[in-house]
């Protein structure tokens, strides 16, 4: 008898701060998440979101001064599933995001699995 293995989605880190990005990729190693690519630009997050291969991605909304809302508009046009990552609590984002899933930092492992539980789940 085989047993299918289920291989563990992977996710796309965009955050500007270094030291906040290796703990993301910590928290989702430890999760039992792949890290597909991890960046810091919303240059560099327009290129992956637009050709990247991952499952979910996860959103730091201000990237050094600029907003990561071109590089959602992308992810929603490809439907991928993302979170909002934010110091600024949900009520910050646009109108057009008010619904979407959004982290308040600091989080906790737990909130960040519960929430990419949420997104990945089959619909």
């Amino acid at each position: 008898m085989t047993i299918a293995i289920k291989p563990a989605a992977n996710i796309l880190v965009v955050e500007d701060e270094y030291l906040i990005r290796m703990l993301l990729e910590d928290m989702l190693t430890d999760l039992g998440y792949g890290v597909a690519a991890a960046v810091g630009t919303v240059a560099e997050a327009s290129d992956l979101a637009t050709n990247g291969n991952f499952n979910a991605a996860i959103l730091d909304v201000n990237l050094d001064g600029e907003e990561i809302f071109p590089v959602a508009d992308i992810l929603v046009k490809r439907g991928k599933p993302f979170v909002f990552v934010t110091g600024y609590g949900q009520n910050s984002l646009p109108n057009a995001y008010q619904g979407r899933p959004a982290l308040q930092k600091p989080f906790q492992a737990e909130m960040l699995k519960s929430t990419l539980a949420g997104l990945l789940a089959p619909v």
